[in-house]
């Protein structure tokens, strides 16, 4: 009995220090080939994933309260979000299962068995613990097996970000945009009522016959345009507010978006240099990183087939006939099983299953790559337009100023007699599309800065040095 003690103990011994190999490629995050600064902005420098960095309330930049409400119910009520939530603790609980497979599985067991005959009866009494298949792990095939759903895991960490951000981003878009709908509205609503009341001063006209019905037509046509324009946007307003409540996990009859009364957007001044560690932030970076390493660790998985496995069966225990003898020395029982098993002739299988994972690595590297330079171009566009927007800003205020100007001018010749109401309808009609072009702009340069620092990962501030 000792001798086959000592036996099992030196086949544990070389296990564990045969345990110490892994086969397939150790892994290195592949190389990415990027310009050194974006063209768009100076200060930026190559980057690497750095998603584990904590973004905060990026959305706190614009200071409105109401959009900061709506935020936090993000992360909670949105399904979408929870839906990947759940998923990452999928991929926690799967690792943790593959963690487990290292060591032996380990159980008891306990009985009484009657038997007999025609003339007697027996009862026979038995207890112990046994050990099921663990198999040893020589050639690191659990252990990269790990690898893959421990980077697997961070993976799904990485899309629960992405999706949250992407949250996040499209209810500040909707936000912002809905604020704009509502001064567009009021100003469509405002021009109604000067146009109402035009219509009614020409009306007057009219039944004196002082003024044509080619004027008083095209007073109502000026009032009724107004009022379809108006109709327009309330139905994208409506629909907005319907996105917003999906977002914060509501049915559209759940949620109601009071309608602003003025137009108060902080813009995000953009500062003249942005460190690259802020791209390194970004969650669809890490998740493709992280598929890599995953893919990696499947390389060893697949060629840990060609060696043979090792697996250890083993139990020990007490059995008696008599309840009171069970746990005495004569009683113990034991047995132990090593067992090698492994493919001898499988036609290409093997190898097959090898190459299946280092082009599945060779995917996830072009993948991964490609979403970085993908990064670059978003941040590089974001960079353009919001730097663009502000002077199309400044030039859009002057021309609808202009505009403006025109009109009161052109309408106070009209009072005077001395031009037809057709001039007065074509520069009022200017001056309300200048306006409403104006708060168009504003909106695209809030989106943009939405856009842009979702682009970054999450805002623009700098990080500090690792």
């Amino acid at each position: 009995m000792n001798q086959k003690i000592r036996i099992s103990t030196l086949v544990l011994t070389l296990s564990i220090a045969l345990g110490g190999c892994a086969v397939g490629p150790d892994y290195q995050r592949p190389s990415v080939a990027v310009t050194p600064q974006f063209k768009e902005a100076k200060g930026w420098t190559k980057a690497s994933p750095r998603d584990d960095v904590s973004k905060g309330d990026w959305w706190a930049v614009y200071h409105d309260p109401e959009l900061d409400q709506l935020m936090k119910q993000v992360k909670i009520s949105n399904q979408n979000v929870v839906q990947y939530e759940a998923q990452y603790r999928q991929a926690l609980a799967l690792m943790d299962q593959t963690h487990a497979g290292l060591f032996p599985s380990i159980s008891g067991n306990a009985g009484l068995t009657r038997k007999g005959t025609q003339s007697s009866t027996e009862n026979t009494y038995s207890a112990g613990v046994s050990t099921t298949s663990w198999e040893v792990d020589l050639w690191g095939k659990i252990r990269r097996g790990l690898e893959e759903y421990q980077a697997s895991a961070q993976a799904s960490e990485a899309e629960l970000a992405n999706v949250t951000l992407s949250a996040q981003s499209s209810l500040a878009q909707d936000y912002f945009q809905t604020r704009v709908l509502d001064a567009r509205i009021a100003l469509y609503q405002q021009s109604v009522h000067e146009y109402e009341r035009y219509l009614t001063i020409i009306q007057n006209k009219y039944n004196v016959g002082t003024e044509s019905r080619a004027t008083l037509a095209q007073a109502q046509t000026q009032l009724e345009s107004a009022k379809a324009s108006k109709l327009d946007l309330e139905w994208q307003r409506a629909q907005l507010e319907h996105a917003i409540a999906v977002l914060i996990g509501k049915t559209p009859a759940e949620f109601s978006l009071p309608v602003a009364t003025t137009l108060d957007m902080k813009v995000p001044e953009l500062p003249e240099t942005l460190p690259s560690q802020l791209l390194e932030r970004r969650p669809d970076i890490a998740y493709a990183e992280r598929n890599v390493a995953a893919a990696n660790a499947a390389i060893g998985v697949a060629k840990a087939a060609y060696y043979p496995d090792l697996t250890l069966t083993a139990s020990a225990g007490f059995e008696s006939s008599a309840l009171s003898n069970l746990i005495s020395l004569p009683s113990r029982t034991w047995s132990i099983g090593p067992s090698l098993s492994g493919t001898i002739l499988d036609f290409g299988a093997t190898k097959a299953k090898v190459h299946q994972a280092e082009a599945a690595y060779d995917a996830n590297v072009a993948t991964y790559r490609q979403t970085v330079l993908n990064a670059f171009q978003e941040v590089e566009d974001y960079l353009v337009e919001f730097a663009t927007l502000q002077r199309e800003i400044q030039s859009q205020q002057r021309a609808a100023d202009s505009a403006k100007e025109s009109a009161r001018v052109t309408y106070n010749q009209y009072q005077a007699g001395m031009i037809d109401y057709l001039d007065v309808a074509s520069t009022q009609n200017t001056s309300l599309s200048q306006q409403q072009n104006l708060l168009s702009l504003l909106g695209t340069q809030q989106v943009s800065s939405v856009k842009l620092m979702t682009a970054l990962g999450g805002d623009w501030k700098g990080l500090k040095k690792p």
